[in-house]
């Protein structure tokens, strides 16, 4: 287990990741920083398939930017480090599963750093916002990616208001995959990992790069891609002993052993 604002913990495959941080898991610049190297070293990490990102404490998984730090100096526009703000969002070839576990308040730039994550598992008693509008600032990456994860009128009303949302109506809208008891949600959060874990790595690392790149795609430009190996990470597959393992294994009736290779 790692210390300062940023600990880790590795259980096999997967690497939980929490913002420790008091009293509520703002980020500043340096830990900023701090989350960009350790998600940068999971991604080039061979022997980790999974990240659990999550918030120390059973109130605040993240309520943003450090607004004291900035009031101390940080610039709003300074040196977030490799990913961007929180280490995520902006991080290239991310081809890992991640899961967001939010424990608690989730506003601001920590709902962008959960927006940032693959699934969003949250605890019962979890709220969502973006307050920015009341500071008279944007919400930068939130204004890109929320529309496009659920209904476009609630996503604008969220971003035109800054009002809370309970975490009920969040998994109503498709904000959050699951909702479970704050005491279970690492629990529920781990066994989910490990799941993923057990999975091939080498399919999945495929399905971010497709699902990332075809974003700006057409359908066709997409399938064109994919079906003459263009992304690098299908191209990988398709040459892996992996892929022929799925075959393999099928038609022995046995479960198949993934080697991410």
């Amino acid at each position: 287990m790692s210390e300062g604002p940023i600990k880790t913990k590795r259980d096999g495959h997967v690497l939980e990741v929490t913002l420790d941080r008091p009293k509520a898991n703002a980020i500043d610049l340096a830990t900023s920083r701090i989350m960009g190297d350790t998600f940068a070293a999971f991604r080039d990490d061979p022997e980790l398939r999974v990240c659990i990102v999550t918030g120390a404490g059973p109130k605040f998984f993240c309520p943003g930017w450090d607004l004291k730090a900035a009031a101390g100096g940080d610039a709003v526009d300074g040196d977030y480090g490799v990913g961007g703000f929180g280490g995520l969002q902006e991080l290239r070839g991310l081809n890992k599963p991640v899961i967001a576990a939010v424990n608690g308040i989730c506003c601001g730039g920590g709902l962008e750093l959960a927006l940032s994550a693959d699934i969003i598992l949250a605890a019962d008693h979890a709220t969502f916002a973006l307050p920015e509008i009341r500071s008279g600032t944007v919400a930068d990456a939130a204004t890109v990616k929320l529309p496009k994860r659920i209904p476009y009128h609630i996503a604008m009303e969220m971003l035109f208001t800054g009002r809370w949302i309970e975490v009920e109506e969040a998994a109503r809208w498709g904000l959050v995959n699951h909702v479970y008891p704050g005491a279970s949600l690492m629990e529920e959060a781990r066994a989910l990992a490990k799941h993923l874990a057990s999975g091939p790595p080498l399919v999945f690392s495929a399905i971010k790069e497709i699902v990332r790149e075809a974003e700006d795609m057409t359908f066709q430009d997409a399938m064109n891609r994919i079906t003459k190996r263009q992304f690098e990470t299908v191209d990988r597959l398709y040459s892996s002993e992996d892929n022929r393992e799925g075959y393999t294994a099928f038609a022995e009736g046995r479960d198949p052993v993934w080697k991410g290779r």
